[in-house]
């Protein structure tokens, strides 16, 4: 199995992506420990993991506390030997919509600030575990506003172009160590609201202005704002970073793979 004797982190890992993720790096082999702030939904993704007889850990950590998060690195580390593979899989909420005129400092700097901490937390915590006889691989999560100008996405748009600028350098910076750093660039995606991902709520005023429920809107206006007509999938997106993350991709890195259905090209 292209995973088999990897040690995976992914903070997140009880969400929608990250815990489709998390399967299926447990499917091809991996050791999967799934840290956040919600145990319960963590201990089911473990649950349905090690069922399917894969190994699954998991651990309630908060990514804004850094202290927190450096600890838990520690421990996977000194428990499982490394950390080969990391995934920040972390949701912010976040304002999309609003223009300059009625967007507040706060609703701009939310995922701007919430999205860079822990992103910068939780590489930090990895990296140090990473590199030498251990290659690592610190998988990123971007969107289409990194690279989209319309009106109402300033705080959005912001984050995930920073998102991306930090997923180039850190790979700079890593690369002599052996440690790769990739982006994924999904859309929104088909399944996720069904899932409980945030975007559910997050698309709700949006869908509920056309006069659509929320897979309506997901399918018709976003979908059909994309070169392929449709929106990525939450296995689509872990069948990736499964591929990713495995030796497969050895020679990938410093890049963002666009998984956005054609969304936008770079």
């Amino acid at each position: 199995m292209p995973l088999e004797g990897k040690n995976a982190v992914i903070y997140g890992g009880g969400g929608a992506i990250g815990g489709a993720v998390a399967r299926h790096f447990a499917r091809d082999g991996a050791r999967v420990f799934l840290a956040g702030r919600t145990i319960a939904t963590l201990d089911a993704v473990a649950a349905e993991i090690t069922a399917h007889g894969g190994r699954a850990e998991t651990a309630r950590v908060d990514v804004f506390d850094s202290d927190a998060v450096e600890a838990h690195a520690e421990a996977v580390a000194a428990t499982a030997g490394g950390i080969d593979i990391a995934l920040n899989a972390v949701s912010v909420m976040h304002d999309q919509g609003t223009t300059l005129a009625g967007l507040s400092i706060a609703e701009f700097m939310r995922p701007v600030d919430g999205f860079l901490r822990s992103l910068f937390i939780t590489s930090k915590a990895v990296a140090r575990h990473m590199g030498g006889d251990r290659p690592g691989v610190i998988l990123t999560l971007s969107e289409p506003g990194a690279k989209l100008a319309m009106p109402g996405l300033l705080g959005h748009a912001a984050s995930a172009a920073a998102k991306e600028a930090f997923t180039r350098v850190l790979a700079a910076e890593l690369a002599p160590a052996g440690v790769r750093v990739v982006g994924i660039r999904p859309h929104a995606v088909a399944d996720a609201p069904a899932a409980g991902s945030y975007t559910g709520e997050l698309f709700a005023p949006m869908a509920a202005a056309s006069g659509l429920s929320v897979p309506e809107f997901l399918d018709g206006a976003l979908a059909g704002g994309t070169m392929l007509k449709r929106l990525p999938e939450l296995a689509e997106i872990a069948e990736m970073a499964a591929f990713l993350a495995s030796g497969r991709a050895r020679n990938v890195t410093g890049t963002i793979v666009n998984l956005s259905g054609g969304a936008l090209v770079d």
